[in-house]
């Protein structure tokens, strides 16, 4: 099951739009179906149809009017025919225009597998159940994390650690730390075969648990609380429903990937100045936004550091997350509605790394606050502010002042700095007779002229300062006395690499 809004929204990366949507965006869909021009369509009221074969907007006005569908997708570009309009109100189905460039079989893999994918969390509760009426006990199913994802009905008479799970969503740490030690992570990362496991603590009473795994791959665990080793029969029926398990999360995974590439082609479309309605697609506002972009490092698994990074940062789909994001290339980029001092993005970036391995490195930089016509700037901001970082989130707002100069930088190094004047004089006479002429220079105007601070900065006497600051003036003209030079020294003496 899916809500109509989120198949706009997924549809939308494909160049599809709401036209009408007589019942609102609310509408729940359960199912697909195609429209065969030989014979009458039978749509169910909660299902998607795919309006094949149409000639003319009469005969989509025609199937519009007559189905009991909720939904009805056909090929062609805004505004809608007014016709097919009146029909919609006549029979309440909302009705999608997808680009004619976009064939038919890709729209339907899309629907179904959204529509359908997303019956799993639903799908994986009746699982729950069905594994606890068969091997007599109550029934969590969990990810890799121990992060409850269904659980059975029947939940009466559990252990406290039971309790816990389900209200607090994953298996508390002690008890995590205790099934640990006996072994029971490291059985279910190498066999299908389940595993009884005793009382372990006052709190913690017996668990028959059993792997979820696609192939090589572990997806989770299925826990059945019993008190004792169970017989050959629920012990085929624990193995049996943990494949069904299997098949449901391999489905949500589905849906979850396809979102995923939909909203980061939509963000990525933001970034690039897209559309002006692509913020709205995303749920976002039109101001008030921050550009975040983010790299994740762990050794020699860049990529799959990053791949992690954007796995985290997409968790949780619907619109629970506050941002939007995408990975392009090696770096994560985030679209997130801020305050104006940035709290809530450099929050965001340390709950991300708090998310991720304990060896992995995380850098971010956070651009500007921007709107829907600035983002594009705020994405450079981000870019540049990554750059300087070392660790620590780096805010354009605060640090505009390094990025200006690593602007300069860039520019140093194509060759567009004055190659004759007097830093480019000093440099060549430091670098050609060992004096350290552009450094004191450096020193002296960092210090606004004051002799005695330079020196220190220098560690060096300040009679020592004012003789180089002396005899530089002989290698060439030194205008200090002149503030517009002073400032373009300056500037000259932070961009310019030695040579």
């Amino acid at each position: 099951m899916v809500a109509l809004d989120r198949l706009v929204d997924v549809l939308g990366s494909l160049g599809t739009h709401l036209c009408c949507a007589p019942r609102g965006r609310d509408v729940e869909l359960r199912g697909v179906a195609l429209h065969d021009p030989a014979e009458h369509t039978a749509a169910a009221p909660d299902d998607v149809l795919l309006g094949l074969g149409l000639p003319s907007h009469a005969a989509a006005a025609r199937l519009v009017g007559g189905t009991a569908a909720a939904a009805v997708v056909l090929h062609g570009s805004p505004p809608l025919d007014e016709r097919v309009i009146t029909a919609a109100r006549r029979s309440g189905a909302a009705v999608l225009l997808v680009d004619p460039s976009v064939p038919w079989g890709q729209l339907a893999n899309v629907a179904q597998t959204l529509v359908l994918g997303g019956q799993g969390a639903g799908d994986l509760f009746a699982v729950a159940d069905a594994i606890a009426a068969v091997v007599g006990g109550p029934v969590t199913i969990e990810d890799q994390q121990s992060r409850v994802l269904a659980y059975s009905y029947r939940q009466q008479d559990v252990d406290q650690v039971r309790v816990q799970t389900i209200l607090g969503r994953r298996v508390p740490e002690e008890a995590r730390r205790a099934l640990d030690s006996y072994g029971v992570f490291a059985h279910l990362a190498r066999s299908d075969e389940p595993i009884f496991v005793p009382k372990l603590t006052d709190q913690l009473g017996g668990r028959l648990v059993a792997a979820v795994r696609a192939g090589r791959e572990l997806l989770g665990s299925v826990w059945v609380e019993v008190d004792a080793a169970v017989d050959a029969v629920r012990h085929a029926a624990l193995v049996d429903g943990a494949r069904t398990a299997a098949l449901h999360l391999l489905r949500a995974r589905a849906s979850a990937d396809l979102e995923r590439q939909a909203e980061a082609d939509l963000v990525i479309e933001a970034l690039e100045g897209g559309a002006p309605g692509t913020l709205a697609r995303l749920g976002l506002p039109s101001t008030g936004l921050r550009v975040i972009a983010v790299q994740a490092h762990a050794g020699e698994g860049e990529h799959g550091a990053a791949l992690l990074a954007f796995s985290r940062a997409t968790s949780g789909f619907g619109w629970s997350r506050p941002g939007r994001s995408a990975l392009f290339g090696n770096v994560l980029y985030t679209v997130l509605p801020c305050d104006e001092d940035a709290a809530a993005a450099v929050d965001w970036v340390r709950a991300l790394a708090r998310e991720l391995p304990a060896e992995a490195v995380v850098e971010a930089g956070i651009g500007g606050r921007a709107d829907a016509g600035s983002l594009t700037a705020s994405r450079t901001e981000a870019d540049e502010c990554l750059a300087l970082s070392t660790g620590d989130p780096v805010v354009y707002d605060r640090s505009w002042s390094l990025v200006l100069l690593r602007r300069l930088a860039s520019v140093a190094r194509t060759g567009r700095v004055p190659t004759r004047g007097p830093v480019a004089d000093l440099l060549r006479h430091d670098a050609e007779h060992g004096t350290h002429y552009a450094p004191t220079l450096r020193a002296w105007l960092a210090a606004q002229g004051d002799a005695r601070e330079a020196a220190r900065a220098l560690a060096v006497h300040p009679n020592t300062l004012r003789y180089r600051m002396q005899r530089m003036s002989e290698v060439t003209a030194v205008p200090l006395d002149d503030p517009t030079q002073r400032l373009a020294m300056a500037i000259a003496l932070t961009i310019t690499p030695p040579p």
